[in-house]
């Protein structure tokens, strides 16, 4: 298990207590307080969503909330930069397909 210990934007993460969340309908956990991206990457989950045109899968690069290839849709909203958004109790996470459409939609378009 690899866990991100310090972030050059949140300072050192201090382990909160374990708490659940669901992720594109599983039940995870991760610890309170600490990136998203860090909770799914620590679960062994690369991938956080598929680019609109090309439909490419993109995960966690820069970690510091510059880039966009970390975002997810978050408890309903999409492009929550997961990198830097405090992981909570309950919170409910899915891969964002393009422009946050499902991933149904997603797949009939044509590139």
């Amino acid at each position: 298990m690899i866990r991100i210990k310090e972030h050059p934007i949140l300072g050192k993460i201090e382990k909160g207590r374990l708490v659940k969340f669901i992720y594109n309908g599983q039940v995870m956990e991760g610890f309170d307080g600490e990136p998203i991206a860090a909770a799914l990457k620590a679960a062994g989950i690369l991938i956080n969503h598929y680019t609109e045109k090309r439909q490419e899968p993109r995960g966690m690069f820069c970690a510091i909330g510059r880039c966009t290839d970390c975002i997810m849709i978050v408890d309903s909203k999409s492009n929550v930069r997961t990198c830097i958004t405090k992981l909570n109790e309950g919170m409910v996470v899915e891969t964002q397909y393009g422009a946050g459409r499902n991933k149904e939609d997603f797949n009939r378009e044509e590139i």
